[in-house]
């Protein structure tokens, strides 16, 4: 499937809206080993560029040639139950995108997917699954995606949603780890978060949520009786004052769009979230998934990456191994995965 990776060293790349993830492999495809991670500000380019040569070394070219996981700024995902009766009709799914989703079809490339395993929907199958996921971004972004990567010194080999590969991890960990009850999975960036349900059933709920991180910084100025917002934003995004005892101020907002989304979860499938799993946030802001966690009243969901990777044949060298191997690397790990791909699996 990737012959030019086959024999030779993987690279990984993830950029999302507050770090840069890179990892080296032993090879591109599974069975491979981890031989280096890397964790770098997202908006330094200059340390990206530097990594990235120092990870493919004087021999390595001009480019470090990698699968890349990105997340466009306007990403369309979202669940929708198809008229099982108007399949098949040519101008269906794109009327679906025009009309629900408000989506320009000739100025996006956009995927239909089942959504119980995330196969490719085919409507000319008599068995066509109803509950489907549209996955796609604008045409624009992509290509502003893949010239960013090409500016840092990357030839992306494959180029993926992010978000979109990590939700098959997580429902691919629910079945490793024998989780029972749906998570919550939240996406908290500068202006919105991104919420999604995995259970039993795959991918049951995709949302955009309108406050993220930067609707918590007039309220840290407030709460800390700051001079301005500049300074509460420094002393938000630094690692030198705890959160923790304000935390559930912080994400009132956020708190009563996500109150909202549970409670009609729950009234319509009978299921109740178990836990929540915040990705990518940076390290200094992990107390975030707790804040999150303690106000719903569920816990944070503990990720065994390490296992979980192991039982796809993808194991990490103790050398590589950061301090926190956490919910933060789950979209990069994701990229490694390929679930069809393995003897061993029927996915």
């Amino acid at each position: 499937m990737f012959p030019i990776w086959k024999k030779t060293k993987g690279f990984f790349v993830e950029i999302n809206g507050q770090t840069t993830l890179i990892a080296r492999t032993s090879s591109g495809v599974a069975p491979m080993v981890i031989e280096e991670l890397r964790e770098l500000p997202a908006g330094d380019d200059e340390a990206v560029q530097a990594a990235v040569k120092e990870m493919i070394g004087k021999k390595g070219g001009a480019y470090m040639r990698a699968a890349c996981g990105i997340y466009p700024l306007h990403q369309l995902i979202r669940r929708m139950a198809l008229d099982l009766k108007r399949t098949r009709e040519s101008g269906y799914l794109a009327e679906i995108c025009t009309q629900q989703f408000h989506v320009e079809v000739e100025k996006h490339t956009i995927a239909v997917l089942n959504a119980p395993d995330g196969s490719d929907f085919d409507p000319s199958k008599p068995a066509a699954q109803k509950e489907v996921v549209f996955a796609g971004s604008p045409d624009d972004e992509l290509l502003a995606a893949q010239d960013r990567l090409l500016a840092l010194g990357i030839f992306p080999v494959r180029m993926e949603l992010a978000t979109f590969a990590t939700l098959g991890a997580l429902a691919d960990y629910h079945t490793f780890a024998q989780v029972k009850a749906p998570t919550l999975l939240l996406e908290i960036d500068a202006d919105s978060t991104q919420a999604f349900v995995i259970g039993t059933g795959g991918l049951d709920v995709a949302r955009s949520i309108a406050h993220g991180l930067n609707a918590m910084i007039p309220v840290v100025q407030k709460e800390l009786n700051l001079q301005d917002e500049e300074s509460a934003r420094k002393l938000f995004l630094s690692n030198t004052f705890d959160f923790t005892n304000i935390g559930g101020l912080l994400i009132r907002k956020l708190l009563k769009e996500l109150q909202s989304l549970i409670g009609f979860y729950e009234v319509q499938t009978g299921q109740s979230i178990g836990q929540v799993l915040c990705t990518h946030l940076p390290a200094k802001l992990g107390w975030l998934a707790n804040a999150v966690g303690k106000e719903l009243a569920v816990e944070v969901l503990k990720l065994d990456l390490v296992e979980w990777l192991k039982s796809r044949h993808v194991t990490l060298a103790n050398a590589a191994a950061p301090a926190d191997f956490d919910a933060r690397w789950l979209g990069l790990a994701s990229l490694m995965v390929f679930y069809d791909a393995l003897a061993d699996t029927k996915k």
